[in-house]
């Protein structure tokens, strides 16, 4: 069977230039919004954006202080280190 990864407001992404990003709210079948500790909340299209196995527990569109605390609570900066798309640990 098939393993997919499906789009979840808190599933963090890569985008396809290498910047890793969340997801904070699905905007239609084609485009979501997404923000990073260090970026700006913009909107991005599905195809730009591989979707990976961490997941934070956020609100749709939270305030970056949220993001960041949830981001270091559900440890991603060590779980994205660890993943394939970085390199493995």
């Amino acid at each position: 069977m098939d393993e997919f990864r499906f789009v979840e407001i808190g599933k963090v992404a890569l985008v396809n230039y290498g910047k890793d990003y969340t997801i904070v709210d699905v905007i239609d079948q084609s485009r979501a919004l997404v923000d990073a500790p260090d970026m700006v909340i913009s909107q991005m299209n599905f195809k730009r954006l591989s979707l990976t196995d961490i997941k934070i527990d956020i609100s749709r569109i939270p305030k970056k202080e949220t993001l960041i605390a949830a981001m270091e609570a559900a440890d991603v900066k060590n779980k994205w280190e660890c993943s394939s798309c970085f390199g493995g640990c």
